[in-house]
């Protein structure tokens, strides 16, 4: 079987040949951002939060798989970074760019039930926080992550959050959540 994706946003080359440019080497890889696309387009009218823009790889690869209804938050914490994105993404009405800390972003929601997909591609949200990310999800909603396997990009002392994080997953209640060694490491869990 060949898994490479035959599809790819039209922004992608020029948004991860930027990040080589600015030596940025976090961004979603294609297999991921495949599967982010086509989970994207089972949520019709779906209001999606990515936590970790970056330079927009995730948010390119899910807007190629959201309809025109569709509605997507992306925060991330570097400005700079995110200026990258927004450069190449900013023209598309669907989506909305949050400058913040992921940590502080999560402090100020207040309402429950707010979103139906939630990537999350930085520390708050997956190994800090998860109960509040999650309590943001809609029943049915779907949350990724990725990276879940030892990345280059990884400091000396991250492999334990990672394994605290996978063995505390079968304990969430309401959520069904699928490991996945596969591209960069996936969770895949729904709200149940």
């Amino acid at each position: 079987m060949r898994d490479v994706p035959s599809q790819r946003p039209p922004q992608l080359d020029a948004i991860l040949a930027e990040a080589a440019r600015a030596e940025f080497a976090m961004s979603c890889e294609d297999r991921t951002g495949s599967l982010l696309a086509t989970l994207a387009a089972s949520k019709p009218g779906g209001r999606f939060l990515e936590l970790g823009t970056g330079v927009g790889a995730g948010a390119a690869w899910l807007t190629s798989g959201m309809d025109t209804a569709a509605r997507l938050t992306t925060v991330e914490t570097d400005g700079t970074v995110q200026a990258l994105a927004r450069r190449h993404l900013g023209a598309d009405p669907r989506i909305e760019f949050v400058t913040a800390d992921a940590d502080a972003w999560l402090t100020e929601q207040q309402d429950p039930d707010l979103f139906d997909f939630a990537y999350v591609d930085c520390r708050p949200g997956k190994y800090l926080r998860l109960s509040e990310l999650l309590a943001l999800l809609t029943p049915g909603a779907l949350y990724v992550v990725d990276d879940m396997l030892p990345q280059a990009t990884w400091p000396e002392d991250h492999q334990p959050r990672v394994d605290a994080f996978l063995e505390q997953l079968p304990a969430v209640p309401n959520w069904r959540a699928t490991p996945m060694r596969w591209a960069s490491g996936l969770v895949v869990a729904a709200r149940v």
